[in-house]
């Protein structure tokens, strides 16, 4: 259970820390935001080519969620615009999400 709370804290921070940097590096105004989604690997592709600059990171599907929640409070959004998939008794497919992609919307790649 620690060590869950610690691998949690440690994706938060290395996640925050690389969005945080992206952010300065390519001039974000205070009105740019990021839109953080869990996704498969096939949306994470598309999310990067039709994107830029975008920050992936494939996160163990057992703290997919918490990272996922952890993040969004740090960013001060709320959580209520994407439920991830379920298998029907409200359990996360791992398979399916297993990236948290971050992108600014109004960066689209040219």
């Amino acid at each position: 259970m620690i060590a869950a709370k610690e691998s949690v804290e440690t994706e938060t921070r290395m996640y925050m820390y690389d969005l945080l940097n992206t952010a300065k590096e390519f001039g974000f105004k205070a009105e740019d935001s990021w839109e953080l989604s869990m996704v498969t690997n096939t949306e994470r592709i598309r999310i990067q080519k039709d994107y830029y600059p975008t920050i992936a990171a494939k996160v163990g599907p057992e703290i997919l969620m918490e990272v996922f929640h952890t993040i969004k409070t740090r960013l001060n959004q709320s959580f209520q615009k994407e439920e991830p998939k379920t298998d029907g008794r409200g359990v996360a497919v791992p398979e399916e999400l297993n990236y948290l992609v971050a992108f600014n919307p109004k960066r689209p790649r040219t």
